[in-house]
């Protein structure tokens, strides 16, 4: 019997727990978030329903914004003249299957006949096909990847648990204002006919959206539908989703190395390249201006934003573009660094900026000197690290790494604040 229980737990581990965890603690293939600013995304779950579907319909009119449905087939076939009023009013319609039922209790081919039912039956009453799809409580199963090839599948990065009444008005506002971020995709429901919802509970949803709408307008932030997002993941599309797990994953280690060391953008308007102080632990670097980087020097360590690495390199065909795109890239930024190094009361004892990377020719030209690592420990882990990304963030990584092998090593880029400040300051302090 403990051996039947334990196939069980690992069957719905691979096939609903796992792929759930991915899609909702990386992101992985679905959009949970917009990027921009004083946006938000009102995104509605499980009506349309006749008694507060038209309400809410009427305030999102009352105060001319536009919102994401994601219905039921079934309910649509049941109340198409609220399909038809989200349509014509400019409100995106989207599926929520068509039975609300979890994807991780169906079979694949369960799935994809849910929504094959919901898309004909949204399609037969808008006239068009939508393509935007949110899988019941956000749970999926492993084959659901497969349906990325033919919608888009959106999640939230705000949910309040509306679908109960207890807490009233006052807590859903709390936890909407509480929660709230820029380009937050907010989930609501507007139904309360599903499984675990109180019937009354989309009233008090109603009390507590009106006021929030109103404060966030006085505020100066703007409501879209979900397709008008300029998504984090935009470039991603282009990938498989088996390509898109280990990119997820990289990028959601990279987001907490940023928060364990503390890195900074040198511009916060264009995120391209972090940075940290901290004390130099690496063999002396002799610059060709006479500054000499010594073990236990203050410095400025110099990392890439890699998630915008990767967004220029879907753009690159080449190893050779990304690297001059980057070269430009950080030769615009280094004004900027040399501001910030010399006016920061932080900053203004370092003796020079370092950093580890394998693209290691164009920076000569931005005054930095580029001498090799150290063989040993470090050396190789770096090594290592660094084909890793290089694999992941470019499309033609592998390719790149199957080729000329010996010259993907990794280099030190040093340069002292003397440099920076005779290349890219007109005097000292301004």
């Amino acid at each position: 019997m403990e051996h039947i229980v334990w196939i069980v737990i690992l069957v719905l581990g691979v096939y609903t727990i796992i792929p759930t965890l991915l899609v909702r603690l990386f992101g992985l293939g679905v959009y949970r978030e917009g990027k921009g600013s004083q946006t938000i995304f009102l995104t509605f779950d499980d009506g349309p329903d006749p008694e507060y579907t038209p309400r809410l319909l009427d305030l999102l009119k009352q105060y001319d914004i536009k919102a994401t449905f994601f219905v039921l087939g079934s309910k649509a076939e049941k109340y198409p003249e609220l399909i038809v009023r989200m349509h014509e009013e400019g409100h995106l319609v989207g599926v929520h299957n068509y039975s609300h039922w979890a994807n991780a209790l169906m079979t694949p081919r369960r799935v994809r006949l849910q929504l094959h039912h919901a898309v004909e039956a949204i399609g037969r009453i808008t006239g068009e096909r939508p393509i935007y799809y949110r899988p019941p409580w956000g749970v999926i199963n492993l084959f659901d990847f497969w349906l990325l090839k033919q919608f888009r599948m959106v999640l939230w990065s705000i949910i309040v648990g509306d679908w109960r009444s207890r807490g009233g008005k006052v807590k859903i506002k709390h936890r909407l204002v509480s929660r709230f971020k820029d380009g937050a995709v907010i989930v609501l429901h507007d139904s309360g006919q599903t499984i675990g919802a109180n019937p009354d509970a989309p009233e008090y949803m109603l009390q507590a959206l009106h006021e929030f709408v109103a404060e966030m307008q006085q505020k100066q932030y703007t409501f879209h539908r979900v397709d008008q997002i300029g998504w984090s993941n935009e470039s991603t599309e282009r990938l498989s989703w088996h390509k898109r797990l280990p990119l997820s994953l990289w990028l959601k280690w990279e987001s907490l190395y940023h928060v364990f060391f503390a890195l900074e953008p040198v511009d916060p308007d264009n995120q391209l390249l972090y940075y940290r102080v901290c004390t130099y632990h690496g063999k002396s670097i002799a610059l060709p201006d006479g500054e000499e980087i010594r073990k236990g020097d203050r410095v400025v360590e110099l990392h890439f934003n890699n998630e915008m690495m990767f967004h220029i390199a879907m753009d690159t065909r080449s190893m050779v573009q990304l690297a001059v795109q980057l070269i430009r890239a950080v030769q615009q930024l280094m004004p900027k660094m040399t501001e910030r190094i010399l006016n920061d009361t932080l900053t203004q004892d370092i003796k020079g900026i370092y950093g580890i990377t394998m693209i290691n020719r164009g920076p000569k030209q931005l005054g930095f000197t580029v001498t090799d690592l150290p063989r040993g420990l470090f050396f190789v882990v770096t090594k290592l690290y660094l084909r890793m990304l290089l694999l992941v963030v470019h499309p033609e990584g592998k390719k790149r790494l199957e080729i000329k092998k010996e010259l993907l090593t990794p280099k030190i880029l040093a340069i002292s604040t003397k440099e920076l400040q005779k290349r890219y300051s007109v005097s000292p302090g301004t």
